[in-house]
């Protein structure tokens, strides 16, 4: 009898152990450059109904640094032929790495052997991070960052068949683009379900980031546009509520408050973490876009929408090991102030669309305009600026902005103005990236995808943003028309603008400025160039110096135009 019952526990037990899960196969490369993707792909022997439920089946790899740092980083299901399992990686550190991989289901769990690869140094600079000075962004590995860019979105249809297309993308990478800004329809559709993420769809947002990766562009990468969450808000394609699963199991003005949807998003934001966090072109979680154009803010409870806003971006905040910026925004009009969502997110993005309540000329008459349509658009742009930079601390951006909803018609060359104003104004008074502009289409892109993209990087690359210590607005006033400048401990800059007439021989007087000698640089926006170095001094905290006037070199035209910037080097 006793051998009888040995025998049971033994037959028990041999099959008790070979119900756990087991790593069946693993691929990997033995090198991988800094900030690069190291990839491990494996194919496991485990109990689970759901894949892409953690709860079901869950992978964590355990990644050792050189210097002994712990990285937990998530596995995710990619579907392909017979299932593949999937853990990305971004090592930050030369040299040596371990890492483990642990597995759990339902029967058990298992831990891989440890496995190694080398990190070896790269040109590349790793992910976007809010920079220690707190009002502009840089690579992980301090590089500075000043975005340039516009939305330019997708569709998600599937592999080779979004909008975004490669030969467009080193089109706007040729003009000084580093960065675009796409909303994704969401990863649980009707035909996946709830809880299951649509391959094709995922797939195609790997394939953008790989485009991304290889052109050095960022994506700022909106998970939640306003039309998937409203049945009944501003009507027509901005209602899409239809395709969303989430359906199922709320309504839409109690997405924000269900508890069934919120358990959902947790799975979902860990396996968007997962797939995509190593990336270092996502540079942006935008979490939602216009909250206020959903049916949990209008109809539902906007307290409970702000609060929502807040749970997904301190999950972001406690489980993406890149720590990637996040950013949300309400829509356009001058009455849609986010405050609550300024003071949540790492970025502070404004929407502006002067056509919804902002002060605009409302008259064809420019003759007879007090104060004309350019001057309007640009002072927009710099009181908001002003008042966001004053109030919360962190980079400011324009999240939205553009399209139609200007003065200018898209065809007339007074878009063009106005949209190059909006890049220089912006710039001057405190911004971390150019607006976004609205949006990437055969409407806007005569007068938006052109040099003015080319100037404003040529400048930007010219300051190391990131760096700067000390930064605060600038008291700076100029003879005629207006002045907007930033100063900080090593270097002060600007941009003056006359559309009256011209900014050539006009005054421009910065105050409060430290003492000392300064290297002067004008540059002239629309030609993209700077066109004069002089020397100047500080003395009594007063800079004072004169714009270029007209000159000529032989042919040639050097003329200054309505507008121009400028830097002070602090010698």
């Amino acid at each position: 009898m006793k051998k009888i019952l040995f025998l049971l526990l033994l037959v028990g037990g041999l099959l008790s152990a070979s119900a756990q899960p087991a790593i069946t196969t693993m691929r990997q490369t033995d090198t991988v450059g800094l900030y690069d993707k190291f990839e491990v792909g494996m194919g496991l022997k485990a109990d689970y109904t759901n894949p892409f439920d953690p709860d079901q089946i869950d992978i964590t790899a355990a990644f050792t640094s050189p210097s002994g740092k712990q990285w937990p980083i998530h596995g995710f299901y990619y579907a392909s032929f017979g299932g593949l399992w999937k853990v990305r990686f971004s090592p930050n550190e030369p040299g040596a790495w371990k890492y483990t991989i642990h597995i759990k289901d339902k029967d058990g769990e298992t831990t891989s052997d440890a496995k190694s690869f080398i990190a070896t140094p790269s040109p590349l600079h790793g992910a976007l991070v809010v920079a220690p000075n707190k009002r502009y962004l840089q690579y992980r590995d301090g590089t500075p960052f000043y975005g340039v860019g516009l939305w330019y979105n997708d569709g998600y249809s599937g592999f080779d068949a979004g909008r975004v297309k490669p030969e467009e993308l080193d089109r706007l990478k040729n003009l000084g683009v580093n960065f675009f800004s796409s909303f994704i329809t969401p990863l649980e559709t009707q035909a996946s379900g709830l809880g299951r993420y649509d391959q094709n769809i995922c797939g195609r947002l790997d394939q953008l980031l790989e485009l991304c990766e290889q052109r050095g562009m960022e994506l700022s990468l909106n998970l939640w546009f306003h039309a998937f969450l409203s049945e009944t808000t501003w009507g027509g394609g901005n209602e899409r509520w239809e395709t969303n699963p989430y359906q199922q199991i709320t309504k839409p003005k109690d997405f924000y408050r269900s508890d069934a949807a919120w358990a959902l998003q947790e799975k979902l934001y860990r396996y968007m973490i997962a797939r995509w966090g190593y990336s270092r072109s996502l540079g942006i979680w935008f979490i939602v876009d216009e909250i206020n154009g959903t049916d949990g803010w209008v109809s539902g409870d906007s307290a409970m929408a702000t609060k929502w806003a807040g749970k997904v971006h301190d999950y972001f905040k406690a489980n993406d090991p890149y720590n990637r910026p996040t950013t949300g925004t309400r829509s356009g009009a001058k009455e849609q102030y986010f405050d609550q969502g300024y003071r949540t997110f790492d970025l502070a993005a404004r929407e502006i669309y002067e056509r919804q309540g902002w002060p605009v000329l409302n008259t064809s008459t420019l003759d007879s305009a007090k104060v004309p349509p350019l001057v309007l658009s640009y002072t927009n742009y710099a009181g908001e600026i002003s008042k966001m930079w004053a109030a919360y601390g962190k980079p400011v951006i324009i999240g939205e902005t553009g399209w139609d909803h200007v003065f200018y018609d898209p065809s007339m060359p007074g878009y063009l103005s106005m949209y190059h104003d909006a890049l220089w104004v912006t710039l001057a008074t405190g911004t971390a990236m150019t607006p976004f502009w609205w949006a990437y289409s055969d409407l806007l892109n005569d007068n938006i995808l052109t040099h003015q993209i080319t100037s404003i990087r040529r400048f930007t690359d010219s300051l190391p943003f990131s760096q700067l210590t000390g930064i605060a607005p600038a008291e700076v006033t100029t003879a005629h028309g207006n002045a907007y400048a930033m100063k900080s401990d090593q270097y002060i800059f600007g941009w003056v603008v006359n559309v009256v007439t011209d900014v050539a021989g006009d005054k421009v007087t910065l105050r409060s400025i430290p003492n000392g000698h300064y290297l002067l640089r004008i540059y002239h926006t629309w030609r993209g160039k700077f066109i004069k170095d002089q020397p100047v001094n500080c003395t009594n905290g007063t800079v004072e110096f004169e714009m270029p006037r007209l000159f000529g070199t032989d042919s040639h035209t050097n003329y200054i135009g309505s507008d121009a910037a400028f830097v002070l080097v602090k010698q």
